[in-house]
């Protein structure tokens, strides 16, 4: 890692001629403020028993500030760590919240979310990018358009150098199938995403969370010289080793949604120990701390001779906690703290404004677009998984229904072999579009992060993998298939009915695909997608028109077949295959038993498909308006899904 001073100029709001001035010089964080801060959910409850949920308190009356340094949030599991952090962010639902945050003394503005730095506890990286360019990414959505593309490119460089990236700032950052950079380096391309916007304030939830000590020592060691240099950075921590917790500035330990601490972290010993609790020699404070809060009696050590050992045995972890709140409220630190928060709210600006989160945006949609369609095709392409496989399963199929249906005759079993292969095809797109159920499901955490962030509109998301979906995944393998499929089996031999196969066949996947986007775009997991998914194609599937017919079907189930996505892609096929063929030209005409069905009109005549130009064409205009309604409810499902926890 580069040992050089991580100061980071790299201009929030277009002021480019001032970035001459180097990484070098020392800036001015933001001080945050928070004052009686309330957080609550409302957990169970039914709406069809009408039972109404219990309220549970995640935090309660938290107060103090965090100023320009290494500002760390400790507190054992279920404290409320990453609640309040998310609070300070401007990342929590309103809802069930009260008290303020201010910045330097003022509200905060209703896009804070989109000025600070949050690095989230998971990565949200793309994987199959580089570092390199997951930087530019940032670079060029997150920044002004009025700072030229050099300078953003500048701005990268520098900030790969001043992250010690690099050596690996070509190199992919890695999937579950790419080899990718290390976990430190993963935890700083993170952190550099955030930094391209040079925030006064930088939020992370549990940054070492998956490293190993010496890594995330590493990590901590950069936050800690952007602190130096007069950044705000604000993090929730679990469990530090030593070499990490010295290198706090100020400590914030909450117990269940309450503060019993928070005052600058070298002094947590001394209080700690002025209130009877002493940490053992060689012991790590950041799991005295904890052994504190647990109620562990070796971290007590009892200062009044007429107190006994079964008493603070038996005492229970809610009297600790207790106890810890009360030494705090009746502490200095608690005192100094009230007097500084009354300062600040007396030179506060007496504007009352309601409690909103807005997004914006610093470059237009067209100049999003172009950025993410680009992202989203290197992404296809650069992993096997979703476009080299999709592909030769596509003509792995194709071969196999060929083979089956080889060369068919102008018989009566041609007919029906005929009927089984259309029937087929279209089962086979209508299942083989499931696979989209994991478009927005696999980037669900990089897509809520990224739009509350402010890289780009949910309509340019939404627009940009439907694109990238449907060009490389949905076309290309229908028109794979149909080149194969159709020859092999030998369907009607003209360039119009070949073609005209090929559209349906790509149509029938648009629809099973928009269907599987519109269930699984505000699903959390896969399985239960293809699930609903599966129980929709089945059924569907069924009123398709081979398996029962439809003309059989009672009037009280026979509107299901208008939902039926397979019904009008075989309708569409059979209309084009069928229509003049003939199925009796071997036969003498007065040889021809009654009943024996000899015309391709009379077949779908029996099947109740409509043969006429309309006939045809309907089941194409169907299918585009299933895809329209389809495509409303995935983007709408998308706009309006729970971006804030």
């Amino acid at each position: 890692m580069s040992e050089s001073r991580v100061s980071m100029e790299l201009g929030q709001n277009g002021a480019s001629k001032h970035q001459s001035a180097g990484l070098d010089q020392k800036r001015l964080g933001a001080t945050v403020s928070f004052h009686n801060i309330h957080y609550k959910v409302t957990q169970g409850g039914s709406c069809l028993c009408w039972k109404k949920g219990t309220t549970k308190d995640i935090l309660i009356d938290l107060n103090g500030t965090m100023k320009p340094g290494l500002n760390a949030i400790m507190g054992a599991t279920g404290s409320g760590k990453s609640s309040f952090l998310d609070v300070l962010a401007a990342r929590k639902d309103p809802a069930g919240l009260s008290g303020e945050v201010l910045i330097d003394g003022a509200p905060q503005p209703p896009n804070f979310k989109c000025l600070s730095g949050y690095v989230v506890q998971d990565d949200v990286v793309m994987g199959t990018l580089t570092v390199r360019e997951n930087f530019s990414f940032s670079a060029a959505l997150r920044l002004p358009s009025s700072i030229p593309q050099e300078e953003k490119e500048q701005k990268v460089n520098k900030l790969i150098q001043e992250l010690g990236l690099s050596r690996v700032a070509d190199s992919r950052v890695g999937t579950q199938l790419i080899r990718g950079i290390s976990g430190g380096e993963r935890k700083r391309t993170n952190i550099g995403m955030e930094l391209i916007i040079d925030p006064s304030v930088l939020f992370l939830d549990e940054p070492t969370t998956g490293l190993d000590a010496s890594t995330a020592n590493s990590v901590l060691l950069l936050l800690k010289r952007m602190a130096d240099n007069g950044r705000t950075i604000i993090l929730s921590i679990h469990q530090p080793r030593y070499s990490i917790y010295r290198l706090f500035d100020s400590l914030t330990l909450l117990v269940n949604g309450k503060q019993v601490y928070h005052a600058a972290a070298q002094s947590a010993l001394d209080y700690f120990s002025d209130i009877g609790y002493t940490c053992e020699p060689h012991n790590n404070p950041a799991d005295f701390f904890l052994d504190v809060i647990n109620g562990d009696s070796t971290a007590v050590a009892l200062s009044s001779a007429d107190r006994d050992d079964s008493d603070s045995v038996s005492k229970s972890r809610r009297g600790i906690e207790d106890k810890l709140v009360e030494e705090y409220r009746n502490s200095h630190y608690f005192r100094q703290t009230t007097a500084e928060l009354e300062r600040i709210l007396q030179g506060k600006q007496t504007t009352t404004t309601a409690r909103s989160r807005t997004i914006t945006y610093n470059t237009s949609f067209l100049t999003q677009f172009r950025w993410v369609l680009k992202r989203t095709f290197r992404n296809l392409m650069l992993n096997p998984q979703t476009s080299v496989a999709q592909i030769a399963v596509t003509l792995f199929l194709a071969l196999v229904v060929g083979a089956i249906f080889f060369d068919v005759q102008a018989d009566q079993s041609g007919m029906q072999n005929r009927f089984g292969a259309l029937f087929f095809i279209v089962v086979n797109q209508c299942f083989s579009s499931l696979s989209s159920a994991e478009l927005f499901i696999a980037e669900r955490k990089l897509f809520i992060h990224e739009c509350i962030s402010g890289y780009y509109r949910v309509s340019v998301y939404f627009l940009s993998k439907i694109l990238s979906d449907i060009i490389t995944l949905r076309t290309i393998p229908a028109i794979v298939f149909s080149c194969v499929a159709y020859f092999m089996i030998g369907l009607k031999p003209t360039a119009e009915a070949f073609f005209l196969f090929m559209f349906s066949v790509m149509l029938v996947a648009y629809t099973a695909t928009s269907m599987a986007l519109a269930i699984s775009a505000d699903q959390t997991v896969v399985a239960i997608a293809n699930i609903f998914m599966t129980i929709a194609c089945v059924f569907m599937m069924i009123f398709a028109g081979l398996l029962v017919n439809l003309r059989s079907i009672v009037n009280w189930l026979a509107w299901l077949k208008y939902l039926s996505i397979p019904r009008y892609g075989l309708g569409a096929l059979q209309v084009n295959e069928f229509s003049g063929l003939q199925f009796c030209s071997g036969l003498n005409v007065t040889m021809i038993p009654p009943g024996l069905i000899c015309t391709g009109e009379d077949f779908m005549e029996q099947q109740g498909v409509d043969f006429s130009t309309w006939g045809f064409w309907q089941n194409h205009v169907a299918l585009s308006i299933m895809t329209t309604c389809f495509l409303a409810i995935a983007y709408l499902k998308l706009r309006f899904i729970k971006k804030f926890t």
